[in-house]
């Protein structure tokens, strides 16, 4: 590596100059400007030194307040944390653990006090430290021993009294913290565990040891898909029937192309014997949407990832025969329809994440879609609705026509979809292989997706969607997922009005998956 400074003769001395910056609290943003050394490599350096990928040395924290204040409970399928949570000793010194406030959603709605949770990839402690303050007794492991170190000082606070908001008083437990792998949970028994909240690594993205040989972080996608299945396997063994199992996981980026690394990980965990209960979006606040970032965007051709998925599990009491759905409630027709943007928009989208004001959903997809993806280009949207008799269907265009981009909406069949997903995902895949005919060399082809309910069970149309199209002629491009404003808040001002907690999340947010056609 060349140095960029003349004081330092070597990377040791390199290494010590960085880490006496960090000590003194000075950005890893300055750092590299002042070093000439990327983020990456300052991040290996502070894990070499400490043996946990931190990103503040300095440790001491005074804790101002137990809890977050004015808080809710999340009632719909988005949720969005503007402040990471700094309450007890919670902070974003470890790179990339998860805001406090998801644990807190899923231990209140899924476990009660006394309940026994399970973290398998501790890290800082976020999950125990939330299972403390909310009077449930928690296990938490990690591979890493300087990570339970930390999150051993982290736990290293006193609770006078826990008081709920029904003004019960209930009892708090120490966390237990042990050094384990989360591929192996021997050392629990079977069906011991009242719910599992936890956040994997991603598949090398950042890298949490040096130890290459154990963490998981390390793994390039494949082999962490395959490690995962042991995971998936344990939390199976471990958790009591009818109880559930969450955790947070992200997609990347290979070339320019999104890698659904999130919707590879549920299918590992249905394919362990759960049910898909909910699937969260976890908005995130750190994209840069403006200046350079905006640019580069535009100019590329790609969106910055601003979701991550909270896919929530159910482990089975039995196994349940799903009812068949007959031919009436799964007809539906497709056909073509002009495709008119009413209001130019000044900007366009540059994250994975799209929220519209109220009403405004249609002709702010529609901008974006033909402006980032046609711009230069004939298009083509084609509708899939429910058969209805006095609707007149039409043809696909002529097959000598050739679009740049071909949008397949299926908005006005999402609100009467009772659907067996076999014979939903086939007309779609139809749809797909038309338009591909239809689309030039380097076009796109959008498809929207929705996840449902149907008998008991949370349908994810999106995934189930990109399981489906897989073939050497396209490649997904982008997840793109949307709401409305309004969305959100009527729906919570519903819910709190009714003062229960719902049972089920409401489904707040669909998707547009976009593929592009190789040349």
């Amino acid at each position: 590596m060349k140095l960029n400074n003349k004081r330092i003769k070597s990377e040791e001395g390199l290494k010590k100059a960085i880490l006496e910056e960090k000590k003194r609290g000075v950005p890893d943003i300055e750092i590299g400007k002042k070093f000439g050394v990327p983020y990456k490599y300052i991040e290996k350096v502070i894990t070499q030194q400490t043996g946990i990928n931190i990103s503040n040395l300095n440790k001491n924290k005074k804790i101002k307040y137990l809890s977050p204040p004015n808080f809710k409970l999340e009632e719909t399928s988005v949720w969005s944390f503007k402040q990471r949570g700094d309450w007890a000793t919670h902070s974003g010194e470890y790179r990339g653990n998860y805001s406090p406030y998801i644990p807190r959603n899923i231990i209140l709605r899924y476990s009660k006090p006394g309940d026994l949770v399970l973290d398998m990839f501790c890290g800082a402690g976020t999950t125990a430290i939330e299972a403390k303050l909310l009077g449930r007794r928690c296990i938490a492991s990690d591979i890493n021993e300087k990570a339970i170190e930390l999150a051993r000082n982290n736990l290293d606070f006193q609770i006078n009294r826990l008081v709920f908001p029904d003004d019960s008083v209930q009892e708090y437990y120490e966390p237990e913290l042990y050094v384990h792998d989360a591929r192996d949970l021997s050392w629990l028994k079977d069906d011991s565990i009242d719910l599992i909240c936890t956040h994997p690594p991603y598949a090398n993205i950042i890298q949490y040891t040096n130890n290459k040989a154990a963490d998981l972080s390390f793994l390039d996608i494949e082999e962490f898909i395959e490690e995962m299945k042991k995971v998936a396997a344990e939390c199976f063994r471990v958790l009591r029937p009818g109880k559930q199992l969450a955790l947070l996981i992200g997609d990347t980026r290979r070339k320019k192309h999104v890698i659904p690394l999130g919707f590879m990980l549920i299918n590992v965990f249905l394919d362990a014997g759960f049910n898909l209960r909910e699937l969260v979006i976890k908005r995130q606040h750190n994209c840069k949407t403006t200046g350079f970032w905006y640019e580069k965007s535009i100019k590329n051709n790609f969106l910055l990832l601003a979701h991550e998925y909270l896919p929530i599990f159910d482990k089975p009491t039995s196994l349940k025969r799903q009812r068949r759905v007959s031919e009436e409630d799964t007809a539906f027709v497709s056909t073509t329809v002009p495709l008119l943007i009413k209001k130019p928009l000044s900007s366009l989208e540059t994250t994975t994440v799209w929220i519209y004001p109220d009403g405004q959903r249609d002709n702010y997809l529609a901008h974006n879609l033909i402006q980032r993806y046609a711009r230069d280009g004939k298009y083509l949207k084609i509708e899939i609705r429910p058969r209805i008799e006095d609707y007149e269907t039409k043809e696909l265009v002529s097959q000598r026509d050739r679009y740049k981009f071909i949008w397949i909406d299926t908005s006005k069949a999402e609100g009467n979809i009772r659907v067996d997903p076999e014979v939903y995902l086939g007309l779609v895949k139809e749809l797909a292989d038309k338009a591909l005919n239809l689309l030039e060399g380097g076009g796109f082809i959008a498809i929207g997706a929705k996840d449902m309910r149907f008998d008991g069970k949370l349908i994810a149309f999106a995934k189930l969607t990109v399981d489906e199209l897989k073939n050497d002629k396209i490649w997904l491009k982008e997840i793109i997922v949307v709401s409305e404003e309004s969305d959100k808040k009527l729906i919570e001002e519903r819910i709190y009005a009714n003062k229960e907690k719902q049972q089920e999340l409401q489904i707040s947010h669909s998707y547009i998956l976009v593929y592009e056609k190789k040349s």
